[in-house]
């Protein structure tokens, strides 16, 4: 679904013109398409319908209550990485038996509050992990389910800091101790050898790295099948990407399937899978007025109000946003959008031919409704801000922006 159009010259996010949402509630702001997030997940959906996965929505792409909301809706399950995601999860509604646990630094009260809660299952990342998932069931009184994460090494071919399926990255066990690590699970008390679990990293374009991992392992689930009654399940991550630029093709859903049903089907296991980016990316902008436009002998500046700490992904992963204007112009300007924080990494673009803008225009940074708002801060004492959702020509606010005395609530100067 194609939520921010133009019509008349003026950007739209659905029903509801781009300026109106910024004259209303302010800028910088991040709007967000409900009619998006539901389409993604129906076209997933029907795409895989064959294996009927659970599709359990990976919470750290954007953790606003009214998206989770949208999703549990649907019927989707959750992927959290903290016990602070599980609650968010569980608030906005989703049923505990749907929600996955991942990360590999579980605490001690998280594992607790997750076995309390009665989720799926933990992704279970390192033996020592497994021992304490052991323990705190059996301080419990309960048993915990779960899925060892095996890392295939198989290269997504994306960025360094988002690949985690090779064998040098932090996530998982690798494939040659995996069944020893079931082996011990088994030797555990209170452990229920649910499933297998893997993730590649993200974005992901092509579905030639699933299938490279899916055959990877159809031995070890086998043996797993074969030895444990319980082990039933399969989890095959998430890491579908979007199209940033306006010339890149869409994931291919359908070659998608064709590529990764056959092998799931073969093994005969129940499937679920956990999409973030491909279900919020494309479903939320970030728009922001231009303060100045500053010039030097080597060139343009045009400094907005959106900064860094707002959208930090083009500061630490080189990451490409397209950036249109709110009122449609075919006038370029080459040069840099940046922001006000006091860094020379807080830029939008770089040496990149944008919209002509004035002070005072609004500018869009597109596909920003995945790990956007949810890796923004408070860096250099800047507030929060806040957040809209448009379904159709509604749109309502769905996080106030942070006042002044929001950054200091909590803190406390010594008495002495």
């Amino acid at each position: 679904m194609e939520s921010f159009l133009y019509r008349n010259g003026e950007l739209f996010a659905e029903g509801v013109a781009v300026s109106e949402l910024a004259e209303r509630y302010g800028t910088p702001l991040y709007i967000y398409s409900r009619g998006h997030l539901r389409s993604q997940f129906q076209a997933l959906q029907s795409a895989m319908a064959e294996v009927n996965p659970l599709i359990c929505y990976a919470v750290k792409a954007s953790s606003s209550a009214a998206i989770i909301s949208t999703f549990a809706e649907l019927g989707a399950g959750a992927d959290v990485v903290s016990g602070g995601e599980l609650y968010r999860a569980r608030r906005a509604g989703v049923s505990a038996n749907k929600i996955v646990f991942a990360g590999v630094g579980k605490t001690e009260s998280e594992i607790e509050y997750a076995l309390k809660e009665g989720i799926l299952y933990f992704t279970v990342e390192s033996e020592p992990e497994l021992e304490r998932i052991s323990a705190c069931a059996k301080k419990l009184g309960t048993v915990g389910r779960i899925a060892i994460r095996v890392n295939p090494d198989v290269d997504p071919k994306t960025h360094k800091y988002t690949s985690t399926g090779k064998k040098e990255n932090k996530f998982g066990v690798n494939l040659e101790r995996a069944f020893e690590a079931y082996e011990l699970a088994a030797r555990l008390p209170n452990l229920e050898l649910t499933s297998l679990h893997m993730h590649l990293g993200s974005p992901i374009m092509t579905s030639d790295p699933y299938s490279e991992a899916l055959a990877k392992v159809k031995e070890l689930c086998l043996n797993l099948k074969a030895r444990f009654p319980t082990f039933r399940h399969i989890d095959i991550g998430g890491g579908l990407g979007i199209a940033y630029r306006p010339t890149d093709n869409p994931f291919d859903l359908h070659a998608f399937a064709k590529a990764v049903i056959p092998p799931l089907k073969e093994l005969g296991l129940t499937v679920s899978m956990e999409p973030g980016r491909f279900l919020v990316g494309n479903a939320g902008i970030l728009v922001t007025r231009v303060q100045y436009v500053k010039e030097n002998p080597f060139k343009k500046f045009v400094i907005v109000d959106a900064a860094m700490n707002d959208l930090i992904r083009p500061a630490l992963y080189q990451a490409y946003h397209h950036i249109q204007p709110v009122r449609e112009t075919t006038e370029p300007l080459l040069g840099d959008v940046v922001g006000p924080v006091c860094e020379s990494g807080d830029f939008f673009a770089q040496d990149r031919e944008i919209p002509a803008a004035k002070q005072g225009d609004l500018l869009a940074v597109m596909s920003a409704g995945a790990y956007a708002f949810a890796m923004a801060s408070n860096y250099n004492s800047r507030p929060l801000l806040a957040e809209v959702m448009v379904s159709g020509t509604r749109h309502e606010l769905i996080r106030e922006r942070e006042a002044l005395e929001d950054l200091v609530r909590g803190e406390r100067t010594p008495t002495w």
